[in-house]
């Protein structure tokens, strides 16, 4: 019987260079001692700005034109209905102070009421005017925007350029042409970017179109023989003055209300729908429809 030698088990043990790790100590911690301070104002941190919109921000992408033009019909709309709304007040007061004057035939009036009559009119007319120019203002930047977006969705050039459009509104004498004509090109645009008209097609502006022309026309010149009629003397003159003067505010007030019906509906036209806006109908029966086709049976159809 013969003695074997016992196999020897060696152990592999892996460390890191320069032998283990050793474990940090868990650090304590420190008192407070109050908030930070420095010596100087700090030069990292947040900007002075509030929050806005990643598009209110200058950016270096390009803004979608619709989102322009949104913005410009959102505002411009805004300032036309409180310009009616004013225009309106404005005809009031005109009338009241027209029912004054033939009161006072008959005897002396209030000087209160004359007082208020005074106010009312002439706080209403400045404050017309100003509207006036705003409106005037956000309403042709609406429309620059509009002609835009729509000549590149068509891929159609505009048929004059921006700065014609804006001297036409200005200039007295084709301020009478030049917007409604741009107003009837800037339809035709968003119709033929709708598919409603072809592309080659002669503008023809539709009945909002030509009632906004003519009305916009009519104030114009009744605006200028109101101008005019004010450096007549008399009292007759005056009165007729006051009935120029309620008949002229009639007519912005209905301009500004055709304006704003015209700027929605071009706008909605030209811009995509929203899905979030659009109405869910759901099918629950159908009624005199023709019974569906089936298909023949194939012989190898398993019965």
């Amino acid at each position: 019987m013969t003695n074997q030698p016992r196999q020897q088990r060696a152990e592999w043990v892996a460390t890191p260079p320069g032998g283990p790790r050793r474990v940090a100590p868990p650090r304590r911690p420190r008192p407070y001692t109050g908030p930070p301070s420095y010596p100087a104002v700090p030069r990292w941190g947040f900007p002075l700005l509030a929050w806005r919109w990643p598009l209110a921000l200058p950016t270096h992408r390009r803004v979608d034109p619709m989102v322009r033009v949104e913005a410009s019909a959102g505002t411009a709309l805004a300032v036309l209905w409180v310009t009616a709304g004013v225009a309106a007040l404005a005809t009031a007061a005109e009338i009241w102070r027209y029912v004054l004057l033939l009161l006072s035939r008959d005897g002396a009036l209030s000087r209160t009421v004359l007082a208020i009559s005074d106010a009312l009119v002439g706080t209403t007319g400045l404050i017309l005017w100003l509207l006036g120019v705003v409106s005037g203002v956000f309403v042709v930047l609406w429309g620059l925007r509009a002609r835009s977006a729509a000549a590149e969705r068509t891929g159609m050039r505009p048929a004059r350029p921006d700065w014609q459009v804006v001297v036409g509104a200005l200039v007295p004498g084709l301020n009478l042409f030049v917007p409604g004509s741009a107003l009837a090109e800037l339809e035709h645009s968003v119709l033929v970017a709708e598919g409603a008209r072809e592309r080659g097609a002669r503008p023809s502006p539709s009945l909002a179109v030509r009632s906004w022309w003519v009305l916009w026309a009519a104030t114009a010149l009744l605006g200028l023989l109101v101008f005019a009629w004010g450096f007549r003397e008399g009292v007759q003159a005056l009165a007729d003055g006051v009935v120029l003067h309620a008949i002229n505010d009639a007519l912005v007030t209905s301009l500004a209300v055709l304006t704003a019906r015209v700027v929605h509906e071009l706008t909605r036209l030209l811009a995509p729908l929203d899905p979030t806006g659009l109405r869910r109908y759901r099918v629950r029966a159908v009624r005199a429809a023709p019974p569906a086709e089936r298909p023949a049976r194939p012989s190898t159809a398993p019965r």
